[in-house]
């Protein structure tokens, strides 16, 4: 029989290229996450748009400067020096404040990731980022001004810095994971944010089930206080974790470390019998606490934010 072959832009051709960069990350609590790499399109949509933002921004400046009645001899090296820090701090500013978005990556829906599953740290944001220069700036330049740069370059150093831009530039589609070199140095991934997050199904599961039990309240219930722990991005991470299936292998295990580990950070007196309810009853509480935060604007998004 004859192999099937779907389309790219099929359903079934998207979700097997959606299957192809699927990738399994352990995080340091030893809970297996699958997660969804951000394609070559998709990060080069995403750095256009920051492109395009920084470029705005520096000519917005510019004409409010000219605007304002400030001379040339003053503006142009007022534009130089914020030119170089939007271009060199752009990226790891937001990355660090976004939780591993800018603005281009939060358009696009990709995120920077700690490659092991930890916390992404700002040493690795910053060291990716640094490594930009390098990778992006100095062959962009080379490209577009090579002449200029260096008017009397013989033609192997033509064809080495040539090379030098084909490698850096194109070098996430040459890898299985759509690395980069700062990925590389820094240690990152960067994904796929789920469309939807924070279903509803979840808690709809874990309201028939108490049904069904006939309890009129959780089998476990949590303080303000031990609600206000957590953020967004820990009850996404939750939500995957409860999203596994029951029968797979080391499933007990999993649930087990993460409720252990949840237990004691919120200093939850007593002893969990059941994981797996202790988690779907933390998610339901810890949901609704931070939906009822959003509605009064404050959005935590993770255990680090202060709000």
């Amino acid at each position: 029989m004859a192999k099937q072959v779907h389309s790219p832009l099929s359903p079934a051709g998207l979700q097997a290229a959606r299957t192809a960069l699927t990738r399994e990350i352990v995080t340091p609590e030893g809970v297996p996450l699958n997660f969804v790499l951000a394609g070559a399109g998709d990060r080069a949509a995403a750095f256009m748009i920051d492109m395009v933002i920084q470029i705005v921004t520096v000519v917005v400046l510019a004409l409010l400067l000219s605007l304002s009645g400030t001379s040339n001899a003053v503006i142009q090296p007022i534009v130089i020096i914020f030119s170089f820090l939007i271009l060199n701090f752009y990226f790891a500013f937001f990355e660090i404040r976004w939780q591993g978005q800018t603005p281009g990556k939060r358009r696009i829906g990709i995120r920077v990731i700690d490659a092991r599953g930890g916390q992404l740290e700002t040493s690795a944001v910053l060291a990716r980022n640094l490594v930009r220069e390098l990778e992006v700036w100095i062959p962009l330049r080379f490209v577009i001004a090579n002449r200029v740069m260096w008017p009397d370059a013989p033609a192997w150093a033509l064809l080495l810095g040539g090379a030098w831009t084909f490698v850096f530039l194109f070098m996430p589609l040459f890898n299985k994971d759509k690395l980069r070199v700062g990925d590389l140095v820094g240690g990152t991934r960067v994904v796929v944010v789920p469309k939807t997050v924070l279903l509803g199904d979840l808690v709809h599961e874990a309201a028939i089930s108490m049904q069904r039990k006939a309890q009129p309240t959780p089998s476990y219930t949590f303080t303000e206080e031990q609600l206000g722990i957590y953020g967004i991005y820990e009850l996404q991470v939750l939500e995957g974790v409860l999203r596994q299936d029951p029968d797979t292998m080391g499933y007990l295990e999993n649930t087990a470390t993460v409720s252990e580990k949840i237990r004691v950070k919120l200093g939850y007196p007593g002893r969990v019998v059941d994981s797996a309810r202790f988690l779907k009853d933390f998610y339901v509480a810890q949901r609704a606490h931070l939906e009822q935060k959003v509605l009064f604007g404050q959005r935590k998004q993770d255990k680090f934010s202060k709000k």
